[in-house]
């Protein structure tokens, strides 16, 4: 290599750049074509190489020569093999933190839990809140006559890799892909390549088939080439509305390969006068803030009840001024790390710029760390009121707060936004909490806690610009196999319908 790489450096991966193709590691040219830096010191590269197009038609060929072997293994063997990937994936966990944390900027709390997820997303596929939504039934369809539905694969699933959770999500959609029978052709986040390999060597650990998983990096190019090959079956993508919009695009002619999307979201919570001022304050915080606002479920938008605005706004303020930044590895406590790239910084100046051009009061200003790296702190902008004409996601920590005069309107700023992916309450009354839930448009909708995580036992998605009808989590599974149907006559006795002539002589020797 013509450059330190510290991944491979620090021992964080077995081997240097390469992609993963039938089962083998194969070598990649050294080159900036495709670069990620610790967002903490951007001097410092964490990963180098020039991708390989032709790698993407080879490893959509692997997939599909592996498929119909895999999916006839049957289930069993199929979750005995995402066994031994648990056993990998846990066998990997620091090590994988670790790169986590070097190639997001993520403090190591968060990257231990994501890092752990990649195990756990096993046990829930496996377990009957995922895997029993395809486990197939019978009815009785008529005196000798039985009814069956069955599910059956894809077949080549291509996965799009985000840079925010780039283990944890691509898991989330890799695992169920193959407990149906499909193979999985993954193309990582360019931000985010060495996590990717990561992957690509839990999947060499855990001896899969050659050819079930296959790990191509890339950038734009790659991943418009894998999204609209003739030889994909699905497109499982994790990202923005505008990339999303291109791979619907992109299909407009292939209206049976499924399209599953999750594309952000600006989030709201409201709160209203009966609110634990406390528990709301430290969650909209939490849920704010977390992972640098990087995460699709942050909070963008507060919404206050005007009886508890007065109170509610200064404390806040604190919380978010005094937050902790400082790099992820650090040795003393961090809430939040740097952002993924100077880029990203560049766009939540801009939009709080925006906000104050608009009429925003600036109530805590993000401003940028005087220090090496994408640093940045946690900004409050208060607003007139939340219009869907002005709604479009700031991905990072900058939050926005409006005052609304009563439940109507805490409810109709709530949903002035094209998205609609997470939404929260803040109430102790049984009876607000049951019509925010009726008449909020989000696909998570929390009580009493922020919108920043889910459960993976539950299903996770959203509305509008936040997805289309394919939730993740427990439901993955809906996404990555199609019901057929069987009518199935045990009799020997075909009914005669009216106006048809037989005889039985017709039917002898």
């Amino acid at each position: 290599m013509t450059a330190s790489l510290a991944a491979v450096d620090a021992g964080l991966l077995d081997g240097p750049p390469a992609d993963f193709i039938g089962g083998r590691f194969h070598p990649l040219a050294s080159g900036d074509g495709i670069r990620s830096c610790d967002p903490a010191d951007p001097d410092r590269i964490v990963w180098s190489a020039h991708a390989e197009p032709t790698h993407i038609d080879a490893a959509v060929a692997a997939a599909r020569a592996a498929q119909p072997a895999w999916f006839a293994i049957g289930t069993d063997a199929r979750a005995e093999a995402l066994g031994r990937w648990k056993a990998a994936a846990e066998a990997r966990r620091d090590r994988l933190a670790e790169l986590i944390v070097l190639e997001t900027g993520k403090i190591r709390s968060e990257a231990q839990a994501e890092a752990g997820l990649v195990a756990t997303k096993v046990d829930i596929t496996l377990g009957p809140h995922s895997s029993g939504r395809i486990a197939g039934y019978e009815v009785a369809a008529g005196p000798s006559k039985v009814g069956r539905c069955v599910f059956k694969p894809h077949g080549v699933m291509a996965v799009l890799g985000p840079f925010n959770f780039p283990a944890h999500l691509p898991n989330g959609h890799l695992v169920p892909a193959l407990l149906a029978g499909n193979t999985v052709v993954l193309k990582p986040s360019d931000k985010t390549p060495a996590v990717g390999q990561a992957l690509a060597e839990i999947a060499a650990a855990a001896e899969l088939p050659p050819g079930v998983v296959n790990v191509v990096q890339g950038a734009a190019g790659p991943a418009a080439a894998l999204a609209s090959h003739d030889g994909v079956d699905g497109v499982l993508f994790t990202g923005s509305w505008p990339v999303g919009r291109r791979i619907l695009e992109a299909n407009l002619d292939h209206p049976g390969r499924i399209v599953a999307l999750e594309l952000g979201g600006s989030n709201p919570t409201v709160v209203m006068p009966d609110a634990d001022l406390r528990q709301a304050v430290v969650e909209c915080a939490r849920a704010a803030f977390a992972t640098t606002g990087q995460r699709c479920t942050c909070t963008r938008r507060i919404v206050l009840h005007a009886d508890i605005a007065d109170r509610f706004i200064p404390a806040f303020c604190k919380v978010a001024s005094t937050l902790v930044v400082g790099p992820g590895d650090s040795s003393d406590p961090v809430f939040m790390g740097p952002m993924i790239s100077a880029a990203a910084v560049d766009a939540v100046m801009s939009f709080q710029d925006e906000l104050h051009a608009r009429g925003g009061k600036v109530l805590v200003q993000a401003s940028r760390v005087d220090r090496p790296g994408h640093f940045v702190t946690p900004g409050v902008v208060l607003v007139d009121r939340f219009e869907v004409e002005h709604d479009r996601e700031c991905f990072g920590p900058l939050v926005q707060l409006s005052i609304a005069s009563d439940l109507d309107d805490c409810i109709a700023q709530a949903n002035a936004t094209r998205y609609g992916l997470a939404a929260a309450i803040f109430t102790q009354d049984d009876a607000v909490w049951e019509r925010f839930l009726a008449e909020c448009r989000s696909g998570c909708i929390n009580r009493n806690c922020g919108t920043a995580g889910a459960s993976g036992q539950l299903p996770f998605g959203g509305l509008g610009h936040s997805g289309n009808h394919r939730p993740a989590g427990a439901f993955s599974v809906d996404y990555c196999a199609y019901p057929v149907a069987s009518m199935v006559e045990a009799g020997h006795a075909a009914a005669i319908p009216a106006g048809m002539l037989v005889q039985d002589a017709w039917f002898t020797d």
